[in-house]
């Protein structure tokens, strides 16, 4: 979906954080969101209202670990799925600037990744996601183990990024979860994205009621085990929105198996500077303790 809106407003201060991505224009909005971001100062607030919605930015939040299982170099795609089967998700985000007015971030970099229906990541495919669950080579999918359900999208001039993927499953001992990061100041090159700085790391949450719908379907019913939810988790703090819960709306009420939509928006710093490494809230590692990559995501 192409549009010819553009934002003619963008400071230099912003206009230079943001050099280097590649812009592509669109028509998308967001609603009814809420904001979320890294800061050095937790209680800082932002009042402006945001152009792409009647609501205003909300409280800002600290970035959170990145976690145990993060690849540099996933490919700039839309659908990151490669034949994994689950639940589907249609994911759009939209990132502002929470310390300009939560004016759109056109070029921002959103990078995501999470485990598939049993609890498997990408280039960790040995490492144990607690419970029972089939062996991640039972998935029988065509799915590349070094890239499965990774991926980058650039946002286009009102901030949006899109992304085609399947609701996560779960492991010992995190909630049902998806990581994020937001880069500016970077570009598409051989099919990743390079340079630039990590302004914010984060996590997306899914509702208990929902999430746990979904994982009575198969795939997920084949992975058992205690399931945790939101209110014990160790990184998700409680806020909703402001925490990174995403709104979700059904495909088709009376069946979740047809997926979901799920919206956010992330209020960025684009001045300040997040990687999530060493971060607290702790990643969740699984019983098995922390894993060595099986191997580095092909470019």
């Amino acid at each position: 979906m192409t549009g010819n809106h553009r934002n003619t407003s963008i400071t230099r201060r912003r206009a230079l954080a943001v050099a280097g991505g590649t812009v592509a224009a669109g028509g998308l909005a967001a609603a009814g969101y809420q904001a979320f971001a890294d800061t050095t100062t937790a209680t800082t607030t932002a009042t402006a209202t945001s152009p792409a919605s009647s609501g205003t930015c909300m409280q800002l939040m600290a970035s959170v670990t990145e976690g145990p299982y993060y690849l540099d170099g996933a490919l700039v795609r839309k659908n990151i799925t490669e034949g994994k089967s689950g639940v589907p998700l249609t994911l759009r985000l939209t990132v502002v600037d929470a310390t300009d007015g939560c004016t759109p971030v056109p070029g921002a970099a959103v990078e995501i990744w999470h485990c598939d229906a049993w609890g498997y990541y990408s280039g960790y495919t040995t490492a144990n996601p607690g419970g029972s669950a089939p062996a991640e080579s039972e998935d029988g999918s065509t799915a590349d183990d070094k890239t499965y359900l990774r991926g980058y999208q650039v946002a286009n001039a009102n901030g949006v990024v899109m992304f085609e993927t399947i609701v996560p499953g779960w492991y010992t001992p995190r909630t049902c979860h998806i990581h994020l990061k937001v880069h500016t100041g970077g570009a598409k090159e051989d099919g990743t994205y390079e340079g630039g700085k990590v302004n914010f790391t984060g996590q997306l949450f899914f509702d208990d009621e929902i999430a746990e719908s979904i994982f009575a379907l198969e795939p997920y019913s084949k992975h058992t085990g205690s399931y945790t939810k939101l209110a014990d988790d160790m990184v998700y703090g409680g806020g909703g929105a402001s925490s990174g819960l995403l709104t979700l709306k059904a495909v088709h009420k009376k069946d979740p198996s047809k997926g979901y939509k799920g919206f956010l928006t992330l209020g960025i710093d684009p001045d300040a500077e997040n990687t999530g490494a060493g971060s607290g809230g702790g990643g969740g590692t699984p019983p098995s303790g922390a894993p060595a990559p099986s191997s580095s995501p092909s470019s």
